[in-house]
C-alpha cells in the first residue's frame, strides 16, 4: 500500500475518516447567524451600531475559538471563549428574538475548545442556566407560567447537544489516533523482534556449521599429502556441510521458520476484524512446499500490514490459486491505491526481493474499479 502523503494545513486532500474534523469543518455553523442577520436586514433588531458590530464580533470570536481549540486549547479557554460567552449574554439580553441562537454557537465553540467531557458538561449546564435566565428576563417566564415549555426546552436541549456532540466526536478521533499510534508502535516492535530472531537464527545456523568446516579443513591440511583418500573424504564433507548451510540460510532468509500461509491467514482474519475490515478468502486445499508456504505467509503478513496502515479499506479478499503454471496469491482491497509509490516501502521491497530470489514475480498495482491488488506468483517448485 502506498504511504500516506503529508498534508499541509491548507490541503484539500485531508482524510476526514483518518484524522477527524478540523477548524474549517466547524466554520460551517456560522450559518446559525442567518436568523439574526435577517432580522437586521429587515430592521427588526436593535440599532445598527449594536447589531452589525455584534454579529461581526461574534463571528470573529467564534472562528478564533475553534481555531485555537485545535492548536492551543488552553489559550482558547482563557481568551476568546469567555469573550464569546460574554458577548452572547449581552446581545441576547439586549436584542431577544432569534439572537438566542448565539447560545447554540457558543455551545459548539465550548465542545471544540474545552477538553474533557466532564468539564464540557459543566460548562454546558452553566450555559443552559444562562439560557433559562435570559429567556425569563426577556419575557419567557410568563410563557412558562402559561404552560408553554416547548420553546424553552427545545433551546436548552439544542444548546446542550450542540456542545456535547462535537466534544464526543473529537474525543473519539483522539482515541482512534492513540490506537493507531499504538498499532504502529507494535508493528515496529514486531519488526525489531523479527530482526533479533533472524540474527539469532543466523548465529545458530552459521556458528556451528563454520566451526565444523574449520575443523574439517584442518584435517585436510594434516592428512595431505600423505593420505589423499582421507583428504578427499574430508573435502567431500566440507562440500556437503557447505551445501546444507547454504540451504538452511536460504530457508531462514525466505521466512521458512515463519508460521506459514494458513496461520498468517487466520492471524489476518483476527487483525482485520479488529480493524473493521471484512475479509473473504478463497483458499483451495493444497499441499505447498515448505518454502513456498512460508513465503506466501510472509506475503499475507506484509500485505495485511500495509492494508491496515495505509489503505483505509473496508473489505479485503485473499485468494490462492494452485495450477500447472505455478502458485498465485492475490490480496485485494477496496481502499486507496497508490501502486506508483508501493515500491518505496521497506516491507514490500523486502518481499519483492524474497519473491524474486525464489524465481517468482510480485505485482502491486491499482484496480480499475478502485482499490489495490498485491499479487505474488511463484513457480511450482521453489528453488
Amino acid at each position: 500500500m502506498s504511504e500516506q502523503r503529508p498534508l499541509g494545513p491548507g490541503s484539500m486532500d485531508r482524510d476526514f475518516a483518518a484524522e477527524g474534523p478540523d477548524a474549517r469543518g466547524f466554520s460551517f455553523w456560522l450559518v446559525l447567524l442567518i436568523g439574526p442577520l435577517w432580522e437586521v436586514v429587515r430592521g427588526e433588531a436593535g440599532p445598527l451600531w449594536v447589531t452589525i458590530p455584534g454579529l461581526a464580533a461574534a463571528t470573529v470570536l467564534y472562528l478564533w475559538t475553534i481555531r485555537l481549540g485545535f492548536t492551543d486549547p488552553r489559550r482558547a479557554e482563557r481568551v476568546p471563549l469567555p469573550l464569546l460567552g460574554t458577548l452572547t449574554l449581552a446581545l441576547t439580553l439586549a436584542l431577544h428574538g432569534s439572537w438566542h441562537v448565539l447560545f447554540v454557537l457558543f455551545a459548539i465553540a465550548c465542545g471544540v475548545a474545552v477538553k474533557g467531557l466532564g468539564r464540557v458538561t459543566i460548562v454546558l449546564v452553566v450555559t443552559i442556566a444562562a439560557v433559562c435566565a435570559v429567556s425569563a428576563a426577556s419575557g419567557g417566564a410568563s410563557s412558562v407560567r402559561d404552560g408553554d415549555w416547548g420553546g424553552l426546552l427545545t433551546l436548552a436541549w439544542g444548546t446542550f447537544t450542540a456542545g456535547l456532540v462535537p466534544a464526543i466526536m473529537l474525543k473519539l478521533f483522539e482515541v482512534i489516533g492513540q490506537l493507531r499510534a499504538t498499532r504502529e508502535e507494535l508493528a515496529r516492535t514486531a519488526v525489531a523482534e523479527e530482526r533479533l530472531r533472524f540474527s539469532r537464527d543466523l548465529h545458530d545456523l552459521l556458528g556451528h556449521t563454520l566451526s565444523v568446516m574449520v575443523v574439517k579443513a584442518e584435517a585436510v591440511r594434516r592428512v595431505l599429502p600423505g593420505n589423499v583418500d582421507a583428504a578427499a573424504e574430508q573435502a567431500g564433507d566440507i562440500e556437503r556441510i557447505g551445501r546444507e548451510a547454504l540451504k538452511e540460510v536460504r530457508a531462514a532468509v525466505s521466512g521458512y521458520r515463519g508460521r506459514g500461509l494458513a496461520a498468517e491467514v487466520e492471524s489476518a482474519r483476527t487483525v482485520l476484524g479488529d480493524a473493521g475490515v471484512r475479509l473473504t478468502t478463497r483458499m483451495p486445499v493444497a499441499e505447498l512446499p515448505p518454502e513456498t508456504d512460508a513465503l506466501l505467509g510472509w506475503a499475507v503478513r506484509e500485505g495485511v500490514t500495509n492494508l491496515i496502515r495505509h489503505s483505509g479499506a473496508h473489505a479485503c479478499e485473499i485468494a490462492l490459486g494452485v495450477g500447472d503454471n505455478g502458485t498465485v496469491l492475490e490480496i485485494l482491497d477496496d481502499g486507496r491505491g497508490g501502486a506508483r509509490r508501493a515500491g518505496a516501502g521497506h516491507g514490500l521491497s523486502g518481499l519483492r526481493e524474497r519473491v524474486t530470489a525464489a524465481g517468482g514475480l510480485l505485482d502491486a498495482d491499482d484496480l480499475p474499479s478502485g482499490g489495490f491488488r498485491l499479487r505474488v506468483t511463484l513457480p511450482q517448485e521453489s528453488p
